[in-house]
């Protein structure tokens, strides 16, 4: 809601100028030579996902870790639980093969 109401006030207070230029696309840098597709490898996505699943974890973690000395024992339990299935997620993946480049 909060970021549609001065897109929509910009669209219509704003001047309205449609023109050739204006409406093509917008492109910089050098002009592209050759075959402009290129095909990434599905390893380059798995490790991204893998990167993103334990980069989550430390936005988890972190609040934990902050307040680990408050925290009462089923905190402290939840959180080494939390860890162990994540740290035997990351041996799966590496046993499978999903951390090699090649």
């Amino acid at each position: 809601m909060l970021p549609t109401v001065p897109i929509m006030g910009g669209r219509l207070l704003g001047p309205r100028k449609p023109n050739e230029q204006k409406s093509s696309t917008y492109e910089c840098g050098v002009e592209t030579v050759g075959d402009t597709w290129v095909q990434f490898k599905v390893q380059y996505y798995i490790f991204a996902l893998v990167f993103l699943v334990f980069d989550i974890e430390l936005v988890f973690l972190y609040p934990w870790a902050v307040a680990y000395n408050r925290l009462p024992l089923f905190g402290v339990i939840a959180g080494v639980v939390f860890i162990i299935t994540l740290a035997e997620a990351l041996i799966y993946a590496w046993r499978k093969g999903a951390l090699e480049w090649l």
